[in-house]
């Protein structure tokens, strides 16, 4: 695997650097998800949101209420759900109070988060490509812990939507710098493996925004249930930025000779010609298409990330079974996908040009939607095994995506580059979660329950989305395909694959082989 022929292959250092680099986007992800895990409990005490019926006590399930006919979760209005008693005492068994969810959820999780998240992206993308870029990310990282810390002690909506505001600026820093300082210390044959490792951060994160919310919450520490869940999520990411500030050195850029910017007889370029040209690649056929079907796929995991906990407590799973299972499942599952994707598409491409990467994205995502609806079809404990393959099929598609960005526009911009497809899927694919309460109420409209409505919207923007995604990735093979034909007309993006290292042992951007189109090349479309 390619975990393994990194460990051979590269020195301790680079490894530490790879872990450091991991261990900041797992509290990148754990931060970012750990509202969609206590939106509950968050949303009973803040007020927003919708409100439903539920159990009136949480030790009590609807499942103990069935022999007496009562189900809270089905009841659809106030009236019926307070009216309801458990016959021979009287006692009321349902509540109606706040779900957490609902389209004033839906913008913390996305727009308010999602729109400064990527505007600011943009320009730390640029600044690291003049800037040091470890610094930068050790500053990204302790900013975002200290919102993170601060969440924890709000009193208003518009308090946690402003520390949401604020968080989405310091994670916008992450990837782009982690996967610029990859590019320059992996060479192209590990590449693939390498961004794989650092993508266990988001499943590793993800995992244990589960594992902190939910067993957290229950545990009630000082009486305060779900805010210690945000005191000890944002505290460690205080300490990590230090360490990466200290510990990690700065690498040689590397250069390609075609690269403007590498020969010293031309004039540096001015910001104008700077984003000009970071943003020309992006208007080639290939990569348009692959940052739509990057959109789209991202937006079926936005989605499904964000109503996962929404949906599981829908059906009436408890908060230490949802914890139990979603705890390590995202984590070994996602973990092991982008992993099998890094391998597969480093394997692949020897030999067969960049367009290799897109044929696995489009197997994976295939293979996996059926694997996403049984989540939702299945009854736990089988809806959550389900998520074990959709997970390892279906994460592949992270880290070879972004290896396919990288390997399509030239050296110098490589983090900009990313910046900008990073806007561009997480604008589309992060608001798409709004969709979710129009189409859940129009189910609703029809007669379905709650648990049934949300359920038939995640039907079409999770599974859906990910066949949707499948399609537009074999749009991309064919254009790449004809781009590639076309490389020696035109000279504003470059392709490469596996290219030969240079005596470094880095590998050597805008080098050429002997077949140098269809047949492994470093070529421009």
């Amino acid at each position: 695997m390619g975990i393994i022929l990194i460990i051979k292959t590269v020195s301790f250092y680079k490894l530490y650097v790879l872990l450091a680099l991991l261990l900041a986007y797992l509290l990148n992800q754990l931060d970012r998800y750990t509202l969609a895990i206590v939106t509950v409990p968050m949303s009973q005490e803040l007020h927003y949101g919708e409100k439903a019926c539920m159990v009136y006590n949480k030790t009590v399930t609807d499942a103990e209420l069935k022999p007496f006919n009562i189900t809270c979760k089905d009841f659809k209005n106030i009236t019926s759900c307070v009216d309801a008693t458990i016959p021979g005492n009287d006692s009321q068994p349902c509540k109606w109070d706040y779900d957490g969810g609902g389209i004033e959820y839906q913008i913390l999780a996305g727009p308010v988060f999602i729109v400064i998240y990527t505007f600011v992206g943009i320009f730390l993308g640029f600044a690291a490509d003049v800037y040091n870029r470890k610094n930068l990310l050790a500053i990204c990282v302790i900013f975002w812990s200290v919102m993170t810390l601060l969440t924890g002690f709000v009193k208003e909506y518009w308090q946690l939507a402003l520390l949401r505001f604020a968080l989405g600026i310091g994670e916008a820093g992450c990837t782009p710098f982690a996967a610029s300082l990859i590019a320059d210390y992996f060479p192209e044959e590990l590449r693939g493996s390498a961004m794989g490792v650092y993508n266990w951060g988001i499943y590793t994160g993800y995992s244990m925004s589960y594992a902190l919310g939910n067993f957290i919450t229950e545990a009630n520490i000082n009486g305060q249930g779900w805010r210690w869940v945000f005191f000890i999520s944002g505290m460690p990411g205080i300490l990590a930025g230090i360490v990466i500030f200290f510990t990690v050195k700065e690498p040689e850029r590397l250069r390609s000779p075609s690269d403007p910017q590498a020969v010293n007889t031309i004039a540096p370029l001015s910001q104008l010609e700077k984003v000009a040209r970071v943003l020309k690649p992006f208007l080639s056929p290939s990569l348009v298409l692959l940052c739509l079907a990057g959109s789209i796929r991202n937006a079926g995991g936005y989605v499904w990330a964000y109503n996962t906990q929404l949906y599981f407590e829908a059906i009436g799973q408890q908060k230490d079974e949802i914890g139990k299972y979603m705890s390590w499942i995202p984590l070994v599952g996602g973990s092991a996908g982008v992993l099998l994707g890094g391998f597969i598409s480093d394997r692949l491409v020897k030999g067969r040009g960049p367009y290799a990467r897109v044929f696995v994205l489009i197997a994976s995502q295939l293979l996996a939607a059926p694997f996403a609806a049984g989540a939702l079809f299945l009854d736990p404990p089988w809806a959550y095994i389900s998520l074990i393959p959709a997970n390892i099929i279906g994460e592949m598609w992270v880290g070879v995506t972004l290896t396919v960005v990288i390997e399509l526009v030239p050296s110098s911009i490589r983090t900009a580059a990313v910046a900008v497809y990073l806007f561009i899927i997480t604008n589309i694919g992060g608001n798409v979660p709004l969709l979710v309460p129009p189409i859940q109420h129009a189910f609703q409209n029809g007669g379905a329950t709650l648990a049934d409505a949300l359920r038939g919207a995640l039907y079409f923007l999770y599974p859906g989305l990910y066949v949707m995604g499948s399609v537009l990735f074999l749009v991309t093979l064919v254009v790449l395909r004809r781009d590639i034909k076309k490389a020696k007309e035109s000279d504003y993006v470059q392709l490469l694959s596996d290219p030969p290292a240079d005596e470094g042992g880095h590998a050597g951007y805008g080098s050429n082989h002997s077949s140098d189109l269809e047949d492994s090349t470093t070529s421009k479309i």
